[in-house]
């Protein structure tokens, strides 16, 4: 018998948002979702707060800073995609600098899309995610048996 814990694997994801739109930036090179759309996102290392990682990933991703006042937590979900996961939401319509792409290499695509008009590619997690927080939704789980028994398709 083990006395090893179960762990989660924790991530953030930015909802930059101006007049009913999303900012979404289209994988690729990254072996994930390539093709796809998605929010600024990264997995928590262990060492920094959620509100911190979010703003680090505005910085890293889309090259502008956040200030903490500026950031909501809108949405938690638990999600299993292969692995078990716990993503965290955050939304900011309030940042300084001008919105770039900071990744080529891992993003071949930025742009601002209607929260209800989203891209047919946009990763089903995070359509949820995003649909969730249009519906005032906080908390959702992804990813499990849908109650007609079928799994949820993924990129």
């Amino acid at each position: 018998m083990t006395n090893e814990r179960f762990r989660l694997v924790a991530a953030v994801h930015l909802f930059l948002v101006r007049d009913g739109e999303v900012l979404l930036a289209r994988r690729c090179n990254t072996g994930y979702g390539d093709g796809w759309y998605s929010v600024m996102a990264g997995h928590l290392e262990g060492v920094e707060e959620v509100q911190a990682a979010a703003m680090g990933e505005a910085r890293e991703e889309a090259g502008v800073a956040i200030a903490p006042a500026d950031l909501d937590l809108v949405g938690v979900m638990h999600r299993k995609e292969g692995d078990e996961r716990i993503d965290f939401f955050l939304a900011a319509g309030r940042w300084s600098g001008e919105i770039a792409n900071a990744e080529p290499h891992k993003c071949d695509e930025l742009g601002w899309y209607g929260l209800d008009r989203l891209p047919e590619k946009t990763i089903p997690y995070v359509r949820r995610a995003l649909d969730n927080y249009r519906r005032g939704v906080w908390f959702d789980s992804f990813g499990w048996r849908e109650p007609d028994g079928a799994r949820p398709a993924h990129p």
